[in-house]
């Protein structure tokens, strides 16, 4: 995937409003109807003082916060407005009765994150600002795909050992597709290819467009490296390789959220989320795949994409996120490092970045993709990705017909004895990230009783740490790009499947990715437990619980007992533009697109 472009901020916010008492009310009471706005938009924004508008502006997300609004404007904005107490089933939120009386229509109720997505005026925007009842306010931003011959992601990782050892395959667990939808395919049914289809739901949150199949052909692949048994490509049908998933037994469930272009919105996104929250009994949901994202334009405190995936983590639910796949980015001076896109900036959830496997069976010879992106996350500092896993030139599904069928034909996998492709070829975070979903389906179907932290700690902790110190890649267009092995590159290391399935150890609390903190006075970065208003009860990442020791990496990375980096910080000093970058706190990363993380280049060598 090319890397996501650089949005910057717009520039300083418009002026303030002036507010009084006597002949200044009567002043007010005419400058309002002289620019056409309802007086009693103030219903939407309780009554306030000059004293009020820093906490107002507060409200605003930075997009917000740097714009203009032209009072007489009959533009419409849609906006995902959180507010700072609960909001049950189809109770109106304050302040909601006037905001239609004046135009506003509500798209999503989004119970989950206390919050309602709307069509609003945009000079309305401010004045909802201004109720104190009001958390945050963004816009419904639009969210991108992670995702290109075939490499074999099961290899690497061991998956058959689930199978052989202890005849696991994820029966009987659901797993949420969050994505561009789930075709039908002869390997989601049973082992013959035959039976009854193992997509046991579908559901489309697509504006306009109820249809649950993969118009764009990502969710299906995505689906094919989870839970595809390989039916199509099993002995005697001219394959020189099987192309069955992690967990061949994993039921899914297809919640549509973009289009045939693989694109969408953060309500949608969020909507999809709740409903696998509202479903997780019905079917046993207890992941959550989402191979898509988008820039970071706040803390993960007040991102709303960021508060779903906190909410279904919370309900019970493991969600596995792609990392991004801007690792070549350099267009702000960092190297690809604070590229991690949201939601995967979120300490909770478990990030994935991407490896190639080199087409073959060794482990010891991987490398990271130059592209798969890298951490700390912005604003927050959070240590991203959590681990690695294949996702270069993954073979998996192919949806005939569809945008990326179309589009890309040279990535069709034929058998060799030719007939019609049954699978398709993609490269990005947006694969290695199912190749996780599927291991974790296999824990779960070995033991039932592991919650999201403990499954997260476990694969923290027994992940192979083996890697070198440098390496590098060409893309298919000749040029390359060198990697440094370090905790931003990998995280906790690459998936291992057998050995987290030997693995009986239980971690208890929290397991948050913890923060990169730089001393400002000696330029050493390290590593701290990330702290939440909820718990101060978090898994130990600098010990043996997950890391294996209190060295991460060997000594070639990670100094002394928790230092991540010396003085020679990657970016450089405090003087180049990468450092301020990353470092910085008034900082908005790439744009608001919300699509599937999936390439249109095939991969890299």
């Amino acid at each position: 995937m090319k890397p996501i472009s650089t949005v910057r901020p717009r520039g300083p916010a418009g002026s303030h409003e002036r507010r009084g008492s006597g002949t200044a009310s009567k002043w007010l009471l005419l400058l309002l109807s002289s620019l056409c706005i309802p007086i009693s938009a103030s219903a939407a924004a309780p009554r306030s003082t000059d004293q009020d508008e820093p906490q107002a502006k507060a409200r605003l997300s930075s997009e917000f916060r740097s714009s203009r609004f032209d009072q007489g404007s009959s533009k419409m904005v849609k906006v995902i407005i959180q507010y700072k107490q609960p909001l049950f089933g189809s109770q109106e939120a304050p302040g909601e009765r006037d905001m239609k009386n004046h135009g506003a229509t509500v798209h999503a109720r989004l119970g989950s994150i206390r919050a309602v997505a709307m069509r609003v005026p945009a000079w309305m925007i401010p004045q909802i600002a201004k109720n104190p009842n009001v958390a945050y306010i963004t816009p419904d931003r639009a969210v991108q795909m992670s995702s290109g011959g075939d490499e074999d992601p099961m290899t690497a990782t061991a998956r058959d050992v689930a199978a052989t050892q202890f005849n696991l395959d994820g029966t009987g667990v659901g797993v949420a597709v969050i994505d561009s939808g789930v075709s039908d395919h002869p390997d989601l049914h049973d082992a013959s290819g035959a039976g009854a289809s193992r997509v046991v739901y579908s559901e489309s949150f697509v504006a306009g467009d109820a249809t649950t199949g993969d118009k764009y052909g990502h969710g299906t692949h995505v689906a094919g490296s989870i839970a595809g048994n390989g039916a199509s490509s099993k002995a005697g049908t001219g394959y020189a390789m099987s192309h069955a998933g992690m967990a061949a037994g994993v039921n899914i469930i297809n919640l549509r959220v973009l289009d045939q272009s693989g694109a969408g919105t953060d309500s949608q996104v969020i909507a999809a989320i709740q409903r696998a929250i509202a479903l997780k009994a019905t079917y046993n949901i207890r992941v959550i795949n989402l191979s898509l994202g988008r820039g970071v334009w706040e803390s993960y405190q007040l991102d709303p994409l960021c508060q779903a995936v906190e909410a279904a983590w919370n309900a019970g639910i493991v969600v596995v996120v792609a990392a991004g796949n801007s690792g070549r980015d350099n267009s702000m001076g960092t190297y690809g490092y604070s590229t991690i896109g949201a939601p995967g900036n979120d300490p909770y959830v478990l990030t994935v970045g991407a490896t190639r496997t080199r087409g073959t069976a060794d482990r010891s010879d991987d490398v990271i993709a130059s592209y798969s992106s890298k951490g700390p996350s912005l604003v927050d500092h959070i240590v991203k990705p959590d681990l690695v896993a294949p996702g270069n030139r993954i073979g998996s599904l192919r949806v005939t017909g569809s945008t990326l069928d179309t589009k890309y034909p040279q990535y069709r996998d034929y058998a060799l004895s030719g007939g019609t492709p049954q699978y398709f070829r993609l490269s990005g975070t947006s694969m290695a990230t199912p190749v996780v979903s599927g291991a974790i389906a296999l824990m779960l179907d070995q033991n039932a009783a592991l919650t999201p932290d403990q499954v997260k700690a476990r694969l923290m902790k027994t992940a192979w740490k083996g890697f070198g110190q440098y390496s590098s890649a060409i893309d298919t267009y000749g040029y390359s790009y060198s990697n440094q092995y370090d905790i931003f590159n990998y995280g906790a290391g690459y998936l291992d499947v057998a050995a987290v399935l030997n693995n009986t150890d239980v971690a208890t609390g929290l397991a948050l990715s913890p923060t990169a903190v730089r001393d400002a006075i000696t330029g050493n970065v390290y590593l701290a437990n990330t702290t939440t208003g909820v718990s101060t009860n978090s898994v130990v990442w600098g010990s043996s619980v997950v890391w294996g020791s209190s060295v991460v990496w060997g000594n070639s990375v990670v100094w002394g007992n928790s230092v991540v980096w010396g003085n020679s910080v990657v970016w450089g000093n405090c003087k180049d533009g990468g450092f301020s970058v990353v470092w910085g706190n008034s900082v908005v990363w790439g744009n608001s697109s919300m699509a599937a993380l999936s390439s249109n280049e095939d991969g890299e060598n």
